[in-house]
């Protein structure tokens, strides 16, 4: 089954057709991570976006519903330069062909993703249409020039939650005292849920326009900024909520501890006063070094976004930055100077990718447990 890859720039790859049939469109990003295919698959920020694998082999271990971060793929597209009709891994419940067609994920192999990421590293990610059916590189190309722009455009609206709910998926312990999370979902992953349940937090996951009003209701220890998709200045209703959060805790005797994750670290710069701006081609994969410069220590991070804050942006005001992406120097963190606000760029909960920032859930747990004395 012949298929192709048509990007706005006019650069067409021909290759074959995996997974379903038929045309999708969407951003065309990479992503550097070796493994955690079926999680990247899963993770809603990747909503609207057609992801490129920088491994070249993709899919030998299969698929398995342990794997997933959400309850169905979001990518609009995925591409590796071979998807692996087999599988061997003791978890593995279906190939990756066949969960890409129940799912109705339309996916390309057989072409030279090495080329295709030098492409949009020159270039920048750019609108990109993958089809099965029309094989008119012009026909393609042309569609890819319709499509909408990944600036200015809310996709948080797409993957919320429609009504509030108790994760109740993982077990909770007990060293956590029990404390009450409430997660802002923009587009959040199990695995922070996960998280924050493994330490002994009850989690109660809110749609991303849910009120400060009805957050407060719940009586939360702590407030979770999710992850999630799109423009973050486009996500206007979740920057008035966080402002007003903001607001609430400089007035309150006890402040509401905070951490925002990715789309939530973004949304939490804006309410700040900050400013975001769109990277030339996005940070993606579980192999990013990012310095702690609160202590020197260097992690290896997996990250997955395609907006950054603007570090100028946030001079003079009431920040601190505690984290630096050491290949670009853009910000991977921030914390309030007084307030018991915090938020990272990348993916402390992980999954796929390694444990090194797992230490910023323990952080948040403490910045709890330290407002039971105020």
């Amino acid at each position: 089954m012949k298929a192709r890859l048509a990007l706005e720039t006019g650069r067409v790859f021909e290759g074959n057709g995996f997974g379903a049939v038929g045309e999708t469109a969407g951003e065309v990003v990479f992503c550097t991570a070796l493994a955690g295919y079926q999680e990247i698959m899963t993770d809603p920020s990747y909503q609207g976006q057609i992801v490129v694998m920088t491994y070249p082999h993709i899919g030998n271990y299969g698929t398995t519903p342990d794997f997933n971060e959400s309850k169905k793929p979001h990518v609009a597209g995925y591409v590796a330069r071979e998807f692996s009709p087999m599988a061997s891994h003791w978890k593995t419940v279906e190939p990756i062909d066949d969960y890409m067609k129940k799912n109705g994920v339309v996916g390309l192999d057989g072409i030279d993703t090495r080329a295709l990421v030098r492409h949009l590293r020159d270039a920048g990610v750019c609108r990109g249409v993958i089809s099965t059916e029309t094989l008119s590189a012009a026909a393609l190309v042309d569609r890819a020039k319709q499509q909408l722009s990944m600036s200015g455009a809310d996709l948080v609206k797409e993957v919320t939650c429609s009504a509030a709910y108790p994760w109740t998926t993982a077990p909770a312990a007990s060293a956590g005292g029990k404390k009450k999370v409430a997660l802002l979902d923009f587009g959040a992953k199990f695995n922070i849920m996960n998280s924050l349940a493994g330490m002994g937090c009850e989690v109660t996951v809110f749609p991303a326009r849910t009120s400060l009003a009805d957050l407060l209701k719940t009586n939360p220890d702590g407030i979770m900024l999710s992850n999630g998709p799109g423009d973050p200045a486009a996500v206007t209703y979740a920057i008035d909520t966080i402002r007003a959060l903001v607001s609430h805790n400089e007035k309150a005797k006890k402040p509401i501890p905070v951490f925002g994750i990715c789309l939530g670290h973004q949304l939490l710069g804006l309410a700040l006063g900050g400013r975001t701006f769109k990277l030339k081609f996005g940070h993606r994969g579980a192999n990013h070094p990012v310095k702690d410069l609160t202590t020197g220590k260097v992690e290896v991070t997996t990250q997955n976004h395609g907006f950054a804050v603007d570090i100028d942006s946030l001079k003079g005001l009431p920040v601190e930055l505690t984290h630096i992406n050491l290949n670009d120097q853009t910000l991977e963190g921030l914390r309030h100077k007084t307030l018991p606000l915090f938020s990272v760029q990348y993916h402390p909960e992980a999954f796929p990718g390694p444990h090194d920032a797992h230490y910023l859930f323990d952080r948040f747990l403490g910045l709890m447990k330290k407002t039971e004395t105020v």
